[in-house]
């Protein structure tokens, strides 16, 4: 597991998710590289290989958790899926291409049954192409990064601002 930079005393975390080396998937490190530094000082930013365990110490008493992996679901590259897994459960299809121990969808699953899910969980899934092994994205999943770069910093951006309530969670539903 690669830990980028810790998340104690923050009340939300960014988790990229993936492996350097297989093109597409490394999509959520990528990101989160991207967003260090361009988030509000209470929000954590990690790369992660994916290890469901170790996703879920990250988020533990994190009041907000945005995870960022690569997708194969069958649909077109470049497809960006966003789950609240507080609405509905986190198809295992989605991320069944995953090269971690068991994906996020099954961390996220086993964290419900446990009772360990954050209070406001998001799952980024950005549709891959290329999970062959190399790197660079391919040109399909580059621009959809760009896009949920953009969602993330401005998700990120609403919930710590001064607003009332969940104004956050109207954004991009």
């Amino acid at each position: 597991m690669f830990m980028a930079q810790s998340a104690i005393h923050q009340s939300a975390i960014v988790i990229g998710v993936g492996n350097p080396y297989r093109h597409d998937d490394a999509v959520g490190l990528i990101l989160a590289r991207r967003l260090k530094g361009e988030l509000p000082g209470n929000v954590a930013v990690i790369e992660a290989s994916g290890e469901g365990a170790a996703l879920m110490e990250a988020w533990r008493e994190m009041e907000t958790v945005v995870i960022i992996d690569a997708a194969h679901s069958g649909v077109a590259p470049g497809t960006v899926h966003r789950l609240d897994a507080h609405t509905r459960r986190i198809p295992n299809r989605l991320f069944h291409y995953s090269t971690h121990a068991f994906s996020v969808a099954e961390a996220v699953e086993l964290a419900r049954a446990l009772g360990g899910l954050p209070p406001r969980l998001i799952i980024y899934g950005i549709e891959g192409k290329d999970f062959t092994s190399g790197e660079g994205l391919s040109l399909e999943v580059a621009p959809a990064a760009e896009e949920v770069a953009r969602r993330v910093r401005e998700e990120m951006q609403c919930l710590t601002s001064q607003q009332p309530g969940n104004e956050w969670l109207k954004l991009l539903v």
